[in-house]
């Protein structure tokens, strides 16, 4: 039987290729590639080794953990392209980004991000993040400031703390983020959709079956970052990023409540 979300895909494809950008693989270092999707003519410069990048500003529009990249901020590059040089990277473990090194850390996923966005001649972006993709901008923000100019962080925050992650499974009825976010069954999607989404949306359950058999690959390795993302109390800092930064929140986030925001601000 046809995977619906699968038969998706390559129109999903055509469509990013007619806003006017390219997936390219990018080699990080021996075993670690990430997949980006770059603006036409830095998928060409690149294939053809040449200096020249686009002339307008880059902005990397950084994915959650539900989706990988183009799913996520498929609504929004047509838009942001006529303006920006667009760049859509799939973290590790999604899409088609693999490594074999063992780090699962936000860390990492943001060091090889770095790497692979100066492998493409970006010097300086705007970098936009949602969700897990937040928690590794503002580590990337940290470590290279002169490489991101501006962040808009959204239904994200700085680092994931035993007590918030405790609080908010609690509060939402689900004995991890695990649990919550790589779903094993149709009823865990429906779960995960009602909590994520604030409008209730209905979908038959043959599509919920085909996005698991879709969107939920290296299972492992996911939770494994999921692991990795969770610090003890005791050890978070506030870095003094030198960046702007808009937060921008939905008032009725189930995940992260809007108090996050207004903490974060202060």
């Amino acid at each position: 039987m046809v995977n619906l979300v699968a038969i998706q895909k390559p129109l999903m494809h055509w469509l990013m290729k007619m806003a006017g950008v390219k997936p390219l693989l990018v080699e990080i270092k021996p075993g670690t590639t990430m997949n980006f999707w770059v603006p036409v003519e830095t998928f060409k410069n690149h294939k053809a080794a040449t200096a020249p990048q686009p002339n307008k500003p880059a902005v990397v529009l950084v994915h959650g953990f539900a989706a990988e990249g183009i799913v996520t901020w498929q609504f929004q590059v047509a838009s942001l392209t006529k303006n920006y040089s667009v760049y859509i990277p799939d973290l590790l473990f999604f899409g088609a980004s693999i490594t074999d090194s063992p780090d699962r850390s936000p860390d990492f996923q943001a060091q090889c991000l770095a790497a692979g966005l100066k492998k493409l001649g970006v010097e300086s972006c705007t970098v936009v993040g949602f969700s897990y993709g937040g928690m590794v901008a503002f580590k990337m923000a940290q470590m290279y400031p002169d490489l991101v100019n501006n962040m808009v962080i959204s239904g994200s925050i700085l680092a994931m703390t035993d007590s918030i992650s405790h609080a908010t499974m609690s509060r939402l009825g689900f004995s991890s983020s695990s649990d919550l976010l790589l779903p094993k069954s149709v009823e865990g999607c429906k779960a995960l959709l009602s909590v994520a989404v604030y409008k209730k949306l209905w979908f038959p359950d043959r599509l919920f079956k085909d996005f698991l058999e879709v969107m939920f690959n290296n299972r492992k390795e996911r939770s494994e970052l999921l692991e990795a993302l969770v610090i003890s109390n005791k050890d978070p800092n506030i870095p003094n990023f030198s960046q702007r930064i808009h937060l921008l929140w939905g008032e009725n986030d189930e995940i992260f409540k809007i108090e996050h925001a207004h903490n974060m601000k202060e």
